[in-house]
């Protein structure tokens, strides 16, 4: 059923989506349905909980156990978030609280909170790991982990709306470009580690990081 509601969401927008349509896409009657979600708020949450979450704990644990340099772990969460969420169709839940948000600010808190504290957390880990080695310069960190996302969020954007203009990107172009902006641009001034970073292959990393 949450699979249903978030194509729903997604085709529809919030608003437009109603509980009728959800059981119908879903298969099940309007009153099985309400044994399980009493609003549209609770399927959206549950389709966070069963879509998204699982892929943030296992990035949790995943980089608690991490060994690599920063740039590597930086990369891993990068690639593995478009792997497990951007190039899916999870990628429609962060499309959908951006452009719901202002009408329904209850799911965006609970989006920001189920999903967002814990991405810039293990996007503050990995720099703050570099700053620590002294791999990445001393750093306004908060601000780094906003320019990090921001790039993130607009290839979704562009995946949901410009790309059906006639313009499209190739996500592991665009990742591995900003990737390799962001470790030059974290890297010490004259650092022997200044090349190009690595290029990531496609579907490089294993966990996802921010949505």
């Amino acid at each position: 059923m949450t699979a249903a509601a978030l194509e729903l969401f997604v085709e529809k927008g919030f608003a437009a989506t109603r509980l009728d349509d959800v059981a119908k896409r879903a298969g099940v009657s309007k009153g099985t349905l309400y044994l399980y979600f009493d609003s549209k708020e609770a399927l959206f949450n549950a389709a966070v909980e069963e879509g998204i979450v699982p892929h943030m704990v296992a990035a949790e644990e995943r980089i608690a156990d991490f060994d690599g340099s920063a740039a590597e772990l930086l990369r891993e969460l990068l690639f593995g978030w478009w792997e497990q969420i951007g190039g899916t169709r999870l990628a429609g839940i962060p499309k959908l609280v951006i452009s719901e948000s202002r009408n329904f600010p209850d799911i965006a808190q609970y989006y920001h909170d189920k999903v967002i504290v814990r991405g810039r957390a293990l996007l503050r880990a990995a720099l703050l790991r570099g700053v620590a080695s002294g791999e990445f310069r001393p750093l306004d960190v908060e601000t780094v982990i906003d320019v990090i996302i921001a790039p993130l969020l607009m290839l979704v954007i562009w995946k949901y709306s410009l790309c059906f203009c006639g313009t499209e990107s190739d996500p592991q172009r665009y990742l591995t470009t900003h990737f390799d902006l962001l470790v030059r641009g974290l890297r010490p001034e004259g650092s022997p580690l200044g090349g190009r970073p690595e290029e990531s292959p496609a579907g490089a990393g294993s966990q996802g990081g921010e949505a």
